[in-house]
C-alpha cells in the first residue's frame, strides 16, 4: 500500500467520526452553547497530554471570537492554579476516557467553588461525566493510527467540536467582523477582517 493510501485511510476515519458526531450532536449542544454565552467570567478549558493541547487551542478559538477564554493545565491546577477559577467561571473539561485523575479532581474543585462544569468526554459514564454539569460526547469508534493507540479520531473530533461550540457561542453574542478586527490588529488575518 502506498503512502498516499495510508493517508487517505487516515482521513477516511477522521471523517467518519466527524460525521458520526454531527449525527447524535444533540440539546446539550444547546446547553453548552448557552452557559458559554452568559458565562460572567472567563472560560477555562482545561486538560493534560493530547486533551491539553486541544483544549489550549479551544481557548485560543474562543477568545479570538470573542469569549473571554484560557487554558489551564491541569497538573498545574493541582499546585496552585486552582486559584485561577472561580464561581462566575465555565469550566470545559476535557479528557477522553473521562477518567485522567488530575482532570477530574480539577472538574470537582472547580464544582466545590461554584463553577459551572462542561465535560468533554468519550465516556459517559466516567467519573468527569459524574462531576459535569453538562457532557458533550467525544466519543469515537476508533482512532485513525495504524496501532488504534494514538489519539488521531479523537483529537480531530475534539477540537471540531471545540470550534462548533466557539462558533455558536460567538455568534450568539453577535460578534461582528469589526470585533474580530479589534482583537487581530496585526497579521494576515487582522487585514481580512478590515
Amino acid at each position: 500500500m502506498s503512502f498516499i493510501e495510508w493517508g487517505k485511510q487516515v482521513l477516511d476515519q477522521e471523517i467518519a467520526a466527524l460525521e458520526a458526531m454531527r449525527n447524535r450532536l444533540d440539546n446539550k449542544f444547546t446547553i453548552a452553547v448557552k452557559a458559554t454565552k452568559s458565562c460572567k467570567g472567563k472560560v477555562i478549558v482545561t486538560g493534560i497530554g493530547k486533551s491539553g493541547h486541544v483544549a489550549r487551542k479551544i481557548a485560543a478559538t474562543m477568545a479570538s471570537l470573542g469569549i473571554p477564554s484560557f487554558f489551564l493545565h491541569s497538573c498545574e491546577a493541582m499546585h496552585g492554579d486552582t486559584g485561577m477559577i472561580q464561581s462566575k467561571d465555565l469550566l470545559i473539561a476535557i479528557s477522553n476516557s473521562g477518567n485522567t485523575r488530575e482532570v477530574v479532581e480539577t472538574a470537582s474543585r472547580a464544582r466545590q467553588i461554584g463553577t459551572k462544569v462542561i465535560a468533554m468526554t468519550g465516556n459517559k459514564e466516567s467519573a468527569l461525566a459524574a462531576v459535569a454539569d453538562i457532557i458533550l460526547d467525544i466519543y469515537v469508534e476508533s482512532e485513525a493510527d495504524h496501532l488504534n493507540l494514538a489519539p488521531t479520531s479523537s483529537s480531530t473530533a475534539t477540537i471540531a467540536l471545540g470550534d462548533a461550540l466557539a462558533v455558536a457561542a460567538s455568534r450568539a453574542i453577535e460578534f461582528t467582523k469589526s470585533d474580530f478586527n479589534f482583537f487581530h490588529s496585526g497579521g494576515e488575518l487582522g487585514n481580512k477582517s478590515k
